[in-house]
């Protein structure tokens, strides 16, 4: 064989490598929601097609990624940016928007306390 004729059986080693990575891809739960679920991001509505597809992600409703049910009653398909402020909100949830209400001091002062001097001097003008 010449160094330029690929080895037959290293081309078919190559393409069951891919077969068999492509199928273990199948079985990821990304994988199995796009073939459940149409390609429409489930917030804002904006539609994928292959071209874009990698822009479309699932995203676990209770925020566990191992729970993986087969009917995908824990997935939706959200778009990166969806995703992302999906995750933002449940973080602030979660830590209570990060911060905590100062207490605020009682009011000491009355802003009607001199009205009716007030008025009464004006009448007197």
């Amino acid at each position: 064989m010449s160094p330029r004729t690929p080895d037959p059986a290293k081309l078919d080693r190559i393409v069951a490598d891919a077969r068999r990575a492509a199928e273990q891809r199948e079985l990821g739960y990304r994988e199995r929601a796009l073939k459940m679920y149409p390609w429409v991001c489930g917030r804002c509505g904006r539609e994928f097609t292959r071209s874009n597809l990698r822009e479309l992600t699932v995203h676990h409703r209770n925020h566990d990624h191992d729970f993986n049910p087969p009917d995908g009653s824990n997935w939706e398909l959200l778009c990166v940016y969806c995703h992302d402020n999906e995750h933002s909100r449940h973080i602030d949830h979660v830590r209570g928007a990060g911060y905590e209400a100062a207490a605020q001091a009682p009011a000491t002062g009355n802003p009607f306390a001199d009205l009716k001097a007030m008025l009464d001097a004006k009448g007197k003008r």
